[in-house]
């Protein structure tokens, strides 16, 4: 590959750590990606030396406060290659950025009657906006079957579309699982019919490269702390026709233009959907972080991750009792398993004492482990920091919880 793993793991300081004297083996980046130092300094010579409310001073440290947040804007603008600086909004990550568009896009076009339409593997962040959202217009929530390998039933999702669907919301990738949505098809399907399409790309945008304008979607949320960046900062991406008829969705400091006791007017975008002091510090963060990924390049990323995800499920299938869930392919790296007769917490505890961090349980998609008759899983999802005899501990740490647990 083009970068040097050993030089890139010393960028972050939180793998030198030694969890109950074990080296500490990360594999929950699908929970919360690490930061490298890179972030960590930007965000605290903010906090040293430039530390000031934006948009707001004509002072030199609020300008220069400013200055940085609206750089992170355009850098991330630039990244997503979206048209303005006025498409791309800060909301606190991708669940608020959802319900934006669910309060906002809801109030502006969704009436009695109207149907949205999402799927089975669909996080709870991407289901209970949209069952809200029908339950207080009147309209109905459609969703979209897999099939039993995990992948997205195309011929299902297309019955579905109709001239009562007032919006699509899919996610781009499948939190649980790692399988590629094909999204530009499903995007397509839709603005066949004039439906304007939602994705959730908080599980894709880390892992491969996200031009909104050839994906040609409508909106696209995502956050910050999956793309080693800090928590609390996310980025909902509109069309700006979209983001122009809706109204705002929190009101206060910021977003308003002309304000009286009888009328109030609103900022133009972006800041009209921005209300009160922003996270300025994380955001500024959030620039470096996308810097930082740029400087490697997302297709090397992409590159090594795969070599990871193929080695990883190599690995994993050559162990007994062990079952993948979600096979289908194209995958991003995660890997979603069980393990025969073993709960998935008193494996992923095990893995804990052995310096193993995985993620366990349902990960916030209950209707998807209906479907598949399972409780919960232990997801192990990797990140270009990660090795491959790091994968190698991972599977020893299973076999040897399996021995401890039957």
């Amino acid at each position: 590959m083009d970068f040097d793993i050993d030089n890139i793991r010393k960028d972050f300081p939180i793998l030198q750590l030694k969890i109950r004297g074990k080296s500490l083996v990360y594999f929950d980046n699908a929970a919360t990606s690490q930061k490298p130092t890179a972030v960590i300094e930007r965000m605290a010579k903010y906090n040293r030396s430039e530390n000031s409310n934006v948009h707001r001073g004509v002072h030199w440290l609020s300008q220069l406060a400013t200055d940085a947040m609206e750089n992170a804007r355009e850098t991330i603008r630039e990244h997503l290659n979206a048209q303005s600086i006025e498409e791309v909004i800060f909301t606190k990550g991708t669940t608020e950025s959802i319900n934006l568009v669910a309060s906002s896009f809801g109030k502006a076009f969704i009436t009695a009657g109207d149907e949205i339409v999402i799927s089975e593997m669909e996080h709870h962040a991407n289901i209970i906006p949209w069952q809200i959202l029908c339950q207080e217009k009147g309209a109905s929530l459609k969703v979209s079957k897999i099939n039993p390998d995990g992948s997205l039933n195309i011929d299902h999702y297309k019955s579905l579309l109709n001239s009562r669907t007032k919006l699509v919301a899919l996610a781009h990738v499948s939190n649980v699982m790692g399988i590629i949505n094909p999204i530009k098809e499903l995007i397509h399907l839709a603005h066949q019919k004039q439906i304007p399409v939602l994705i959730d790309g908080a599980q894709a945008i880390p892992h491969t490269n996200v031009d909104v304008q050839e994906l040609d979607c409508d909106f696209y949320a995502f956050s910050a702390h999956k793309m080693y960046g800090p928590t609390g900062v996310g980025i909902l991406y509109g069309k700006k026709k979209f983001l122009e008829a809706m109204p705002p969705y929190q009101t206060g400091g910021e977003m308003i233009d002309q304000v009286s006791f009888e009328k109030t007017t609103f900022a133009d975008l972006p800041f009209k959907f921005e209300a009160g002091t922003p996270m300025i510090a994380s955001i500024i963060g959030f620039g470096e972080a996308i810097k930082y990924i740029n400087n490697i390049g997302i297709a090397t990323i992409e590159a090594y991750e795969h070599q990871l995800l193929d080695y990883g499920t190599k690995k994993l299938s050559e162990i007994n009792g062990l079952t993948i869930i979600g096979t289908h392919k194209p995958k991003a790296a995660v890997i979603s398993f069980i393990l025969d007769g073993i709960h998935h917490y008193d494996a992923g505890s095990l893995l804990d004492q052995m310096g193993i961090a995985v993620r366990t349980g349902n990960h916030c998609a209950q209707p998807l482990m209906k479907y598949m008759h399972i409780n919960g899983t232990i997801r192990a999802s990797f990140a270009f920091y990660n090795t491959k005899q790091e994968i190698d501990l991972l599977a020893e740490a299973i076999v040897k919880a399996q021995t401890m647990l039957l």
